[in-house]
């Protein structure tokens, strides 16, 4: 037979240990609680609305793990306006939360939703704009292509998704639309989500770009990769009443031709080959010429 011996504590070292454990605790308050909890990050889309009109504003609860994104479903958020709870909402099978707020004020609101009371999830929160405006404000629709160099290229294949935050901005970019923002239009910065890019984090990149390059600030759109939607989504904005989006700037023939198409004027930047010309498109060398054309 074989008798294993097992470690015996003696009962003189009991209030050794137990002082060792609480100074522990002492020094590291919390410590335990959070090394239970596991991190995340909260992505938050703009939203649009007009005064006096409630706006429903879509989050995602995400966990990262090296490669592996993984949604977080059944866990309490909150939404946050001037550092008050607006509303609370529970994250569905699927990471997304949807909250339902009615601006008091007019203008760029910024939102922030965070982790509520949860067992399993560390404190964490994510920010967005909710864009409130008048429907009789002009508004200027901006593909975030045109704003941006082309990258350079590179003989070393990139692993993984093109990070747009990487690219720089256009020469005079950021101050021409500056101007043009100032006491005058409003701005729809249209984003291109990429395949395989969800669109939460397309959001949340574009708004970091803009906000780095010192752009003006605006609404921030994700639309996905369909030659189709814009139009769609143009059609839409129309039938609710934004009669006044009636020019869009891009880079790209299909931008250009979604507002043609419905006798609404385009503005090319920068100047593209022959093929991608779209007729009737007005044409710019650069950002101070699009000024000049509106």
């Amino acid at each position: 037979m074989t008798v294993q011996s097992t470690a015996i504590i003696p009962c003189r070292a009991w209030p050794l240990l137990l002082a060792f454990v609480f100074s522990l605790l002492a020094l590291y308050p919390g410590r335990l609680d959070a090394a239970e909890k596991s991190s995340a990050t909260i992505l938050v889309k703009d939203a649009l609305t007009t005064p006096g009109r409630s706006a429903t504003i879509e989050a995602k609860l995400i966990s990262r793990r090296l490669l592996l994104i993984a949604a977080l479903g059944g866990e309490p958020l909150e939404l946050v306006v001037d550092g008050n709870i607006a509303a609370t909402a529970m994250t569905g099978g699927d990471g997304r939360a949807f909250f339902t707020y009615t601006p008091k004020t007019l203008g760029l609101v910024p939102v922030q939703v965070r982790v509520g009371n949860s067992p399993r999830v560390a404190s964490t929160e994510g920010q967005a704009n909710l864009v409130v405006w008048e429907k009789r404000h002009p508004i200027l629709t901006i593909e975030l292509a045109s704003l941006m160099e082309e990258p350079t290229p590179s003989r070393v294949p990139r692993i993984g998704i093109a990070i747009e935050s990487e690219r720089k901005p256009m020469p005079e970019a950021a101050g021409e639309l500056g101007k043009l923002t100032q006491f005058y239009y409003r701005v729809i910065y249209v984003v291109t989500s990429p395949a395989g890019m969800d669109g939460f984090q397309a959001t949340t990149e574009a708004r970091e770009w803009l906000k780095t390059h010192k752009f003006p600030p605006g609404y921030v759109m994700v639309l996905p990769p369909d030659s189709k939607t814009l139009g769609t989504k143009i059609d839409e904005f129309h039938a609710e009443g934004w009669k006044t989006i009636k020019t869009g700037v891009g880079r790209s023939k299909a931008f250009a031709e979604a507002f043609l198409q419905r006798r609404l004027d385009a503005i090319i930047v920068p100047e593209p080959t022959k093929s991608d010309m779209p007729r009737k498109a007005k044409v710019a060398k650069d950002w101070r010429e699009v000024r000049k054309k509106l």
